[in-house]
C-alpha cells in the first residue's frame, strides 16, 4: 500500500466517492475534478462529503446555522474529496511532490471573520498526511455564498511527480 494511503487508514479515514447531485438539482457540471497537465494537477472546488459522495450536513453558512467547528471539520471533509479526485486522477498520492496552492471559499454569515481558522481544518489534514516538506502551501481564505449553500469549498493546485505514469 502506498505511504499517503497506508496513513489515512491509520488514522482511520476514507476517501469518499465522487459527488452526487441532490436529486433536486438539475446541473451538470462540464469540467474535470482534476485537470493534469505536466508536473501540475488543478483540483477543482470540491464540497464536503459524506462517504457515499452526497453531501455532508450541516450546510449552511458559519457563524449562523454552522457553527465553527463544524466549519472546520467540514474543511477536512473537503480534503479528503480532493485526496479522492486526486487518487483516482493520478493512480497514487505518492506523486505528489508539493501542495503549492489552496484557496478556501467559507460560506460566511455575516459579521463572521475567522474564515482562515475554518480552512485550517484542510490544511492541518494536508500537513499531517504529507508534512510540512510536501504538505506545507500558500492559501487564501474567503467569505463567499457558496452553491448548494454547503459550508466550505475549497481548489488546489498541487506539484506531480511527472514520471510515474
Amino acid at each position: 500500500m502506498a505511504r499517503i494511503e497506508a496513513k489515512l487508514a491509520e488514522m482511520g479515514l476514507t476517501l469518499p466517492q465522487t459527488l452526487k447531485m441532490p436529486a433536486n438539482v438539475n446541473m451538470s457540471l462540464p469540467f474535470a475534478w482534476v485537470r493534469v497537465s505536466g508536473t501540475r494537477a488543478f483540483v477543482s472546488g470540491h464540497v464536503p462529503l459524506s462517504l457515499d459522495g452526497t453531501l455532508a450536513k450541516p450546510v449552511g453558512k458559519v457563524g449562523a446555522e454552522v457553527s465553527s467547528d463544524e466549519g472546520y471539520a467540514a474543511a477536512r471533509l473537503v480534503a479528503l474529496a480532493h485526496l479522492a479526485s486526486l487518487q483516482k486522477a493520478l493512480g497514487d498520492l505518492d506523486r505528489i511532490t508539493a501542495w503549492l496552492r489552496v484557496f478556501a471559499m467559507i460560506n460566511a454569515a455575516p459579521g463572521f471573520d475567522q474564515m482562515p481558522r475554518i480552512a485550517n481544518g484542510f490544511s492541518d489534514l494536508i500537513l499531517e498526511l504529507f508534512g510540512p516538506d510536501i504538505g506545507m502551501h500558500a492559501r487564501s481564505a474567503v467569505g463567499v455564498a457558496l452553491p448548494l449553500n454547503v459550508p466550505v469549498e475549497c481548489e488546489a493546485e498541487v506539484e506531480i511527480d511527472g514520471l510515474r505514469l
